[in-house]
């Protein structure tokens, strides 16, 4: 199967943020290790058929790897709750019961960061800004979400303008830890700046648009939807409330059974 088959690119956005929300509480509600591991190989080979896997690969591996790690260190070592300890190490020791903690809280935190990077990575955010302001969603929450979503490729665009015109003027970025600490300081200042005055900027230009009005926004384009993404959509709501519901009702009444 060839990369792109299954592109997340064609669907209506909303659509795929239903089905990463879905997803993401779904899995929650089940609280179950390898129901968890099923969903996040899913993911893993959804992702693997999108243009940007390679970067929501790189994204979701710099964020979950450290956690993990943290998950592993905590937990596996130093769980109150353990008692069938596996490996004693002095006053730390590796029981059965931290390690599948960690790997259920790993595993469910996967699913949810690798959902929504999906998402991210692969929404089409003019579209998106039309969906929501076509369903009548408030324009603030709209410009929230699409900012969101925008915030990070801006940024990361924008440093690597600041590096390009510091180092066009003499800084030398070395390979230790210091020079990058430095390089990173001399960065941030002018990065923060800018977004500040790009934020005044975009604010003035929304307010002589009429963005604070009350008035519903038209749009000039519409985005493509079908019955079956309004119908998948339903289902993926139901299936949501159906899983909180059974959760909560096994919280509930589970321990009087």
């Amino acid at each position: 199967m060839s990369r792109g088959s299954l592109s997340l690119e064609r669907l209506n956005p909303l659509t795929t943020l239903t089905g990463a929300a879905a997803v993401a509480v779904i899995t929650t509600a089940a609280a179950q290790w390898a129901f968890s591991l099923a969903v996040l190989c899913g993911l893993l080979f959804l992702t693997l058929q999108q243009v940007r896997a390679a970067a929501a690969l790189r994204a979701a591996a710099a964020i979950l790897l450290p956690f993990w790690a943290a998950l592993l260190l905590l937990h596996g070592l130093f769980f109150p709750e353990g008692r069938t300890v596996l490996m004693a190490l002095g006053p730390a020791a590796v029981t059965r019961e931290g390690l599948l903690f960690a790997l259920d809280a790993g595993l469910r935190t996967g699913v949810f960061v690798l959902a929504f990077l999906l998402f991210s990575f692969t929404v089409r955010v003019p579209e998106l800004l039309t969906a929501l302001s076509a369903r009548g969603f408030p324009p603030r929450l709209v410009f929230v979400i699409v900012s969101a979503l925008t915030l990070l490729p801006a940024a990361a665009q924008r440093i690597a303008r600041i590096r390009a015109a510091q180092e066009a003027r003499g800084l030398v970025i070395g390979r230790s830890l210091a020079s990058r600490l430095l390089a990173a300081r001399l960065q941030a200042v002018p990065l923060v700046l800018s977004l500040v005055h790009e934020s005044g900027e975009r604010a003035q230009a929304l307010d002589a648009r009429g963005f604070s009005g009350r008035q519903r926004h038209s749009s000039l384009g519409a985005v493509p939807d079908s019955a079956p993404q309004w119908a998948a959509r339903r289902v993926l709501l139901v299936l949501c409330l159906a899983a909180v519901a059974v959760r909560v009702a096994l919280a509930l009444f589970g321990g009087r059974a």
